[in-house]
């Protein structure tokens, strides 16, 4: 997965053979290492002179830049810009200082601090990373991603229309930070290297008009696309990444849900590709669930779910877990029962108009009506009524989830279920801290951004953090390594199971594993993932030992090798 081939000298080192020297080796952030260049490497590569005498390592480089980033960075978004500048200038240092503080920096490079990023992009950009594909690049976007950097390596990509960024709705341009964010976490969280990697910002316009409005904004200035001429050019794009990349998977991401479910569906099966929204949501949540299942002693197929937000998230959920109920025998009809989806209309009943990707959730209304709910009823009339041991909620609405439906719930059920996912923080549905006072600590507890640890009753309780990184990075993983042909939602239920019985112990915390074993983990669903698509024939037929051969092979460590100056091509 390099550029070029490491190799293995005599003496065991890793060698990697580059043809630049001097500034343009400098200039490089793949290849540059600053002091950590060695004596030897300055001479052959002609860099003596051009740096400080003294030579460092990658470790000591790596606790420098750590100390300088907080000596730096009094906020989160000038950690993120100031990470971003090392990224620009070494990006082995870059992922080593994430790879060594896992925990402090995700929040940092993604949620929640990349969605103020994306807020602020046309401000802080430094330097391109990745593509920008906008209508003036129609009918020529394979020449225009024939320019990616490292285009040779491509095996994954992210992209995005920058319409539904976070809960934050439409960033324009400023959406890129997002499949920048994504591809990070693939390197930091599943050994992806960071050459095989490509963001894309399918930057068609904006509806934001304070983004029309700003003199500063980078993006293509003009409204949205929509219609014959918005899937023209995604047709396009997707055809030029089969020629271009022919081995890429795609991540489609923070698409607006009717475009979000329409092209996944349309696209799914013409090359590997997926949808985190709502598959990898999904992954995310179903582990949570089974781990909270076994920790109540309450089986998932007899929880009652409420999912509050019928877009591409909460619509997500509902599929995978009622394809897991289908799997684990509960009949069609339990299945429906176990289940109610909310809308910002009220629960789904057939008696109203729906768009396509809710009508499978929607409830007769005779049924509604036989639990006192007529057609829209509102999430307190819901809870009360269900009496669900699982609130789920991807709104984007804080403080949705209100002290009396919170202590209804809690009324109904001794150890509730509550996953206010929405990003970045201030988008929550509830905060930890007041669904801990009004379950008295009885709730388990998931976010989809880091809250701080809630004191109470004489014990800390940490709210666990359900964020997609537990599941994505180590699908993408799998299907790599796999070769899959395809990605369905059968792979992100397979890397639920294999996530939640990684999960262990008692509290909110114990619904996932801690953030800190993430490249472990990715591991453990990727083996998974790539058993699953090979035992369904998705994926050519290989043994599980070569299977882990390919993981290991794919998993990227970042550490320096050593260089030395490629042979002239022959003429």
């Amino acid at each position: 997965m390099e550029r070029y081939p490491l190799e293995i000298d005599a003496e065991g080192r890793e060698t990697l053979a580059v043809r630049r020297r001097g500034m343009a080796l400098i200039d490089d952030n793949g290849f540059n290492r600053g002091t950590a260049f060695t004596r030897e490497e300055r001479d052959a590569l002609d860099l003596t002179g051009l740096l400080p005498h003294r030579v460092t390592g990658l470790e000591e480089q790596a606790a420098l830049t750590y100390r300088q980033l907080h000596a730096q960075g009094d906020t989160p978004l000038e950690r993120y810009v100031e990470l971003a500048d090392v990224e620009a200038r070494n990006f082995v240092l870059y992922y080593r200082v994430l790879v060594d503080h896992l925990e402090e920096l995700l929040p940092i490079v993604y949620t929640p601090t990349v969605g103020k990023a994306c807020q602020e992009y046309s401000r802080i950009f430094r330097r391109g990373r990745g593509l920008w594909i906008t209508p003036e690049h129609e009918g020529r976007i394979a020449d225009v991603l024939r320019h990616a950097p490292w285009a040779a390596d491509v095996r994954l990509i992210c992209v995005t229309d920058n319409e539904r960024i976070l809960g934050l709705g439409d960033q324009g341009a400023g959406g890129m930070g997002i499949p920048v964010g994504k591809l990070d976490l693939y390197t930091v969280g599943a050994g992806i290297h960071p050459t095989s990697t490509l963001p894309i910002s399918f930057d068609v316009g904006t509806d934001n008009e304070a983004l029309l409005a700003d003199a500063d904004y980078l993006g293509w200035r003009g409204r949205r696309l929509r219609g014959a001429r918005y899937d023209a050019l995604v047709e396009e794009l997707v055809e030029a990444i089969r020629e271009v990349f022919p081995e890429a998977v795609l991540q489609w991401e923070d698409f607006k849900k009717a475009n979000a479910f329409r092209l996944l569906d349309r696209y799914r099966e013409r090359l590997p590709s997926f949808n985190d929204d709502i598959q990898g949501t999904a992954g995310m949540v179903l582990a949570g669930l089974l781990a909270g299942a076994r920790l109540t002693g309450t089986p998932l197929a007899e929880q009652r779910i409420v999912i509050v937000g019928a877009g591409a998230a909460g619509v997500g959920i509902a599929r995978i877990v009622r394809a897991e109920l289908a799997r684990q025998g509960v009949d069609p009809a339990g299945c429906e029962r176990a289940i109610a989806l909310l809308d910002s209309h009220g629960l789904l009943t057939t008696e109203r108009p729906l768009e396509a990707h809710k009508e499978a959730f929607a409830w007769a209304p005779a049924r509604a009506a036989a639990l006192g709910l007529a057609g829209g009823a509102d999430l307190e009339a819901t809870v009360k009524a269900l009496e669900p041991t699982a609130l789920l909620g991807t709104t984007g609405q804080a403080g949705l989830f209100t002290e009396p439906v919170v202590r209804a719930m809690a009324e109904r059920c001794a150890r509730p279920m509550i996953f206010p996912l929405s990003n970045p923080t201030a988008k929550a549905e509830a905060k930890p801290a007041d669904l801990v006072r009004w379950t008295e600590g009885r709730a388990l507890i998931a976010t989809g951004s880091p809250f701080e640890p809630v004191e109470h009753a004489g014990r800390t309780i940490r709210p666990a953090q359900g964020n997609n990184v537990y599941v994505f990075p180590g699908v993408g993983l799998g299907v790599l390594a796999s070769r899959a042909r395809r990605v369905d939602d059968t792979l992100f239920a397979v890397a639920a199971r294999a996530l939640a019985g990684e999960a262990s112990g008692e509290g909110s915390g114990a619904l996932f594993p801690p953030l800190g074993e993430l490249r472990r983990l990715s591991r453990v669903v990727a083996r998974a993932v790539a058993r699953e698509a090979v035992a369904r024939g998705d994926a050519p037929e290989v043994d599980e030992a070569a299977l882990d051969a390919r993981i290991d092979a794919l998993f990227w460590e970042p550490r320096y090798p050593a260089l030395r100056l490629a042979e002239p091509c022959p003429d």
